[in-house]
């Protein structure tokens, strides 16, 4: 990240200018970027990306080849296609496709081991039980605060109750991992304002449950902060015994990048969010902008910037998800300057300070 000791950054400066009100502009030039702070990478994806670089170092070491991971480490293109062309890292979506994954390997010269590692999203029981029967060595990269979110699922279940665990898509990897737990205890509902269309989610204005008595609220960590509140409201509303765990499930990151967002949006003509578009805390981030300011857009990298998206543009947001790399951040902050040399870049808040413990390797089963 940037440093505040950089002259060409300000930490105060033009915040408490309204966009529209700025004058001194050069016609159709970007005067002022603010970039959001917190953004970029979480505490739980560097956990993630660098349990995967070191397993992959450690297992060229050995001599065993190159090793997989289930499911994208994280949903970001760059950050997957980086750990595949630097650390020879091989994903799968299945287990059961290992075996085709080595075969392609080894006609590219290539092999791959026996090691997997798991994404920051969590798996079920099901995956993990299937790795045992193919005795593969395990590293769980699931973030922690998804685990707590497993964790609960089993408590609860065990307890008799039914869970209804909100989401924004029952394909989604960290809610196939968490209903994994207790699939015949879990209904999946949609969150309140959700803008993807899947026909297997259950709307918490008519979800129905075995028993009202017994039924407890878990959510996926990567929600709005706003709609999720409201969706436990109209579920509270309709289940009065309904438990809500006295430590909400929305991650840290995602607030903190939520709110981010927030304080900067109103100064901002233009919000440009960097992700992945299967990033959901990321896609979070585009539709909390784009109702913010009614001009947000989503981008890869610097290379999918519009000039047609600047007409008018004097002031510009940038954020990214909790999966993007921050050089991704500053090619745009580049390509922004490259178009006006005296470009001011004003930045606010607080990095996060949070450090997750590395994850163990699980030797194969005898």
């Amino acid at each position: 990240p940037p440093s505040s000791s950089n002259p060409n950054v300000s930490t105060q400066a033009g915040l408490n200018q309204p966009a529209r009100h700025r004058t001194g502009i050069i016609h159709g030039m970007v005067e002022r970027l603010y970039l959001a702070k917190p953004r970029g990478f979480c505490a739980g994806v560097v956990m993630a990306i660098k349990a995967v670089e070191e397993q992959a170092a450690e297992a060229a070491a050995r001599g065993e080849g190159g090793i997989a991971v289930y499911h994208d480490i994280v949903h970001n293109k760059t950050v997957v296609s980086r750990l595949a062309e630097r650390h020879g890292v091989t994903f799968v979506e299945d287990l059961d496709d290992l075996e085709e994954a080595r075969r392609a390997a080894e006609a590219e010269g290539r092999r791959v081991g026996h090691t997997v590692v798991f994404s920051a999203h969590g798996v079920s029981p099901a995956v993990r039980r299937r790795a045992a029967e193919l005795r593969l060595a395990t590293v769980d990269a699931t973030c922690p605060l998804v685990t707590k979110v497993h964790n609960e699922a089993k408590r609860y279940a065990e307890r008799g109750y039914h869970i209804l665990l909100v989401g924004d898509s029952t394909t989604h990897q960290e809610v196939i991992g968490t209903r994994g737990e207790a699939p015949e205890r879990t209904t999946v509902v949609s969150v309140v304002g959700n803008r993807k269309h899947d026909p297997d989610l259950a709307d918490p204005y008519t979800v129905e449950v075995p028993d009202p008595d017994r039924v407890v609220v878990l959510t996926q960590t990567t929600l709005s902060v706003d709609d999720t509140m409201r969706t436990i409201e109209v579920l509270k509303a309709r289940f009065p015994k309904l438990v809500v765990p006295p430590s909400d499930d929305l991650c840290f990151a995602t607030k903190n990048r939520q709110d981010a967002v927030r304080r900067i949006a109103r100064r901002v003509d233009l919000f440009l969010v960097v992700t992945s578009a299967a990033s959901s805390n990321g896609t979070r981030l585009v539709e909390l902008a784009q109702d913010l300011t009614g001009n947000a857009r989503r981008i890869e990298s610097a290379a999918d910037i519009d000039e047609a998206w600047l007409g008018g543009v004097r002031s510009v947001g940038v954020t990214s998800a909790a999966s993007t790399p921050e050089d991704l951040v500053q090619d745009v902050v580049a390509y922004f300057r490259g178009r006006n040399p005296s470009l001011e870049v004003v930045e606010e808040g607080e990095w996060e300070n949070i450090a997750f413990r590395k994850p163990k390797r699980v030797e194969a089963p005898a």
